[in-house]
C-alpha cells in the first residue's frame, strides 16, 4: 500500500503496536486524540453531544471534554457551517458534523462562498481551517434523503479539500491530517463501512497526507480505481478476476481534492486499461475528471477506452439499492469488457 505517513521520530524501526478497530471507532479515536492534543479543536453538530451523533461517532466525547468543547447545535446546517467558518477565521479548529451528506444543502452557500473563498478574497490574510464531517453514500436502507453521494459538488469548488476514506487506518490518519491542516476540508464518511470495515490501526500518533492514494492490490492487466464505500466490492471484483487469470491493480484514491494523479497515471501507463468505480450518479461524476486526465495524458498508451461503473441518474432507490450500487459483478463485467478490445 502506498502511504505517506507522519509519525513520531522515536519509533525507529521497531514494529509499532496495533489493534483492530472499525472505521467509526477510528473516527472517534481521531477526534478524541485531537481534542486532547489541541485546545483549539471543538466538535459540534446536531445531537453530537449527549447522544454522540446519530451513528455514535462522537459517543463519550462530551463527557470527557465538556460541553464547551463538544456540543449540540440547533437543526440548522447553515448556522453550523457559518459558526465553523467564524471560529476557524478566529484561530480555532472546528470540526462540524452534518448529520447526513444529504443535509448539506442549507449550508452550501456558507461552504462554497465563504469557507472555500476566504483565503483568496482576503489575499491570504485569513484562512478557514475547518473540517466538515458527514456520513455519505448508500447501502444502509436510508432511502433517497439519507443515501446520496454529493462529493462532486464540493470537488468542483476551488479552495475546498475533499476526502473519503475506506479503511479504519485511513479514516484516522486522514481525519487527523485534515484537522491539523490550513484549509477547509469536506470529510465524507461512507456509512455502510462504519462497522463493516475493520483493520489494524497503530497506537502511535500518525497522519496521512491528503492527496495520496493507496495501492490495495498490485496487478498488470488493468487498473481498477475507486474510493469510499465501493472499495470492498472493487476488491471482490479483483479477486474474482484473479481466479480467471486476470490480475487487476486496485487503487483507492482516498482523497478527491487533491487526488493522486501520479499514482493513477503510473498504474494505467503500466496496464493500458482503466475502470473507474464510484456510487455517485453517472452524469458529472467526479470519476469523469479522472477519466479525462487519463485519456489526456495516456491516449496513445491506452489499450481500451476508459470506462466507469457508477450509480444511475435517478434519486437513490430505497428498495433497489443493491441494483443501484456498483456491486462486484457489475465491476467485474466492466473489466471483462475492457479486456476484450
Amino acid at each position: 500500500m502506498t502511504v505517506t505517513e507522519s509519525r513520531p521520530a522515536d519509533q525507529g524501526s521497531a514494529a509499532p503496536a496495533t489493534r483492530t478497530l472499525t472505521l467509526i471507532q477510528a473516527v472517534t479515536e481521531a477526534l478524541r486524540e485531537e481534542l486532547a492534543r489541541d485546545e483549539r479543536v471543538v466538535v459540534f453538530g446536531q445531537d453530537v453531544g449527549a447522544r454522540g451523533g446519530v451513528f455514535l461517532a462522537t459517543a463519550g466525547l462530551q463527557a470527557e471534554f465538556g460541553e464547551r468543547r463538544v456540543f449540540d447545535t440547533p437543526l440548522s446546517e447553515a448556522s453550523i457551517v457559518g459558526v465553523a467558518v467564524g471560529m476557524a477565521v478566529r484561530g480555532m479548529r472546528p470540526v462540524a458534523e452534518i448529520q447526513f451528506a444529504d443535509y448539506m444543502g442549507p449550508g452550501f452557500d456558507q461552504i462554497v462562498s465563504q469557507a472555500a473563498k476566504i483565503r483568496y478574497r482576503s489575499g491570504g490574510q485569513f484562512t478557514a481551517p475547518l473540517v466538515i464531517r458527514t456520513p455519505s453514500g448508500g447501502g444502509v436502507k436510508g432511502g433517497h434523503h439519507h443515501s446520496q453521494s454529493p462529493e462532486a459538488y464540493y470537488a468542483h469548488t476551488p479552495g475546498l479539500k475533499v476526502v473519503m476514506p475506506s479503511t479504519p487506518y485511513d479514516a484516522k490518519g486522514l481525519l487527523k491530517a485534515a484537522i491539523r491542516g490550513s484549509d477547509p476540508v469536506i470529510y465524507f464518511e461512507p456509512k455502510r463501512l462504519y462497522r463493516a470495515s475493520k483493520g489494524e490501526v497503530p497506537t502511535y500518533d500518525y497522519t496521512i497526507e491528503l492527496g495520496r492514494g493507496a495501492v490495495r492490490r498490485e496487478g498488470g492487466d488493468l487498473t481498477l480505481i475507486g474510493y469510499g464505500g465501493v472499495m470492498p466490492d472493487v476488491e471482490k471484483a479483483a479477486q474474482a478476476l484473479s481466479g480467471e487469470g486476470v490480475e487487476a491493480e486496485v487503487i483507492d484514491l482516498r482523497s478527491l481534492v487533491p487526488w493522486d494523479r501520479d499514482l493513477v497515471l503510473g498504474s494505467v501507463e503500466k496496464t493500458g486499461r482503466a475502470v473507474l468505480v464510484s456510487e455517485a450518479p453517472r452524469t458529472a461524476n467526479f470519476m469523469g475528471e479522472v477519466a479525462y486526465v487519463i485519456q489526456e495524458a495516456l491516449f496513445d498508451r491506452l489499450l481500451a477506452p476508459v470506462s466507469q461503473v457508477a450509480g444511475f441518474d435517478t434519486p437513490y432507490p430505497y428498495v433497489q439499492d443493491k441494483v443501484y450500487l456498483p456491486g462486484a459483478n457489475r465491476i467485474a463485467a466492466a473489466c471483462v469488457k475492457a479486456l476484450t478490445y
